[in-house]
């Protein structure tokens, strides 16, 4: 082999390293950027958590189970009016609300804060019932 073949050798293979560094650089500005947004979401739901601390603190650390808001207050009063034990889809029915996935979650989440604060009682995995101090 000559010097001539050995150089142009050398040349394709300084070219083809040159142009993967390239590409690992524009995959790495890529990733930054997705990282940055990923990062930026993170700080808006710990900002987002720490406020509904604050906001709802008062409410979670009372020493009386109030219900303040609007919607607890018509979720109780499906209770009062039916009696009967009632399935978060049944609170949806009763208030006219949708019953997707994301609505009766949302309700089941509040009937289950409802339990913690002992004015609603889980008689059955799903099945909710005020509690004997409310009745």
């Amino acid at each position: 082999m000559n010097t001539a073949t050995i150089l142009d050798l050398i040349a394709a293979r300084e070219a083809a390293a040159s142009a993967a560094r390239d590409e690992l650089r524009e995959q790495m500005a890529k990733i930054a950027g997705e990282l940055a947004a990923v990062d930026c979401e993170l700080s808006d739901l710990a900002t987002t958590r720490q406020t509904l601390i604050k906001l709802t603190h008062d409410e979670v650390t009372s020493p009386q189970p109030a219900i303040i808001s609007e919607p607890y207050q018509q979720i109780l009063a499906v209770f009062t009016a039916d009696g009967y034990g009632l399935r978060a889809k049944d609170v949806c029915l009763a208030l006219g609300i949708g019953t997707e996935p994301k609505d009766t979650e949302g309700i089941r989440a509040k009937l289950k804060r409802l339990v913690n604060r002992e004015i609603l009682t889980e008689t059955q995995p799903g099945l909710f019932t005020l509690s004997q101090k409310r009745t």
